[in-house]
């Protein structure tokens, strides 16, 4: 049953986060997380919504659900976006994570940091050490992120008995990534580099 409320809570944030990128909305914002909770329920074959999408993500991590939510209420006015600096120290972060973690789950190395879950004291007291870095760099959500993922795991709050299924996903890998590159903007430096080259020939 808490996985099934996880599936729910997950299409909504989802939902919400994405549909929220759009500028129309903005108006309609404070509306669309109870919209998102309605659709979540809509039977298709016998099968609510927040089940397919479960069936595609899986269940998603809790530091997962954690930056969504954070999200979430960003686009609600009810809290600041992260500055730049604390933005690329959770990028960092967590995409750190998911480069030890799934490249060992795809075979690409001679060690398996996925069995270190089953067992994760040294996990957890590495993670603690993260958690007061974070806290030092006031980094709130990092913080956050890794606190309620490891007391989830204490509570065993969802169905995996491995602490890195409450830490990162492919869900949090894929935005570390995307997000990681959009850091550094490729596009505008590739476009003074050509403009460079364009004036040089030109003069």
């Amino acid at each position: 049953m808490m996985s099934l409320w996880q599936a729910h809570l997950s299409f909504v944030l989802l939902g919400f986060v994405l549909s929220s990128l759009f500028g129309f909305t903005r108006r309609w914002r404070p509306w669309l997380l109870p919209l998102w909770a309605v659709l979540s329920f809509i039977q298709v074959n016998e099968l609510p919504l927040a089940a397919y999408l479960r069936s595609v993500t899986d269940d998603l991590a809790i530091s997962t659900l954690v930056l969504l939510g954070w999200v979430a209420l960003c686009r609600l006015g009810l809290l600041q976006p992260l500055e730049r600096a604390h933005q690329l120290q959770l990028l960092l972060l967590f995409g750190g994570l998911s480069l030890l973690l799934y490249p060992a789950t795809m075979g690409l190395t001679y060690f398996d940091p996925y069995r270190w879950g089953f067992n994760p004291r040294p996990m957890i007291v590495m993670v603690a050490a993260a958690a007061l870095l974070m806290l030092w760099l006031r980094n709130t959500l990092a913080v956050w992120m890794l606190v309620l993922g490891t007391l989830a795991f204490a509570v065993r709050l969802k169905a995996s008995e491995n602490y890195w299924d409450y830490l990162v996903d492919p869900l949090l890998t894929g935005y570390c990534l995307v997000a990681g590159v959009l850091q550094f903007k490729p596009w505008e430096r590739a476009y003074a580099q050509w403009r460079r080259v364009s004036q040089r020939h030109s003069g």
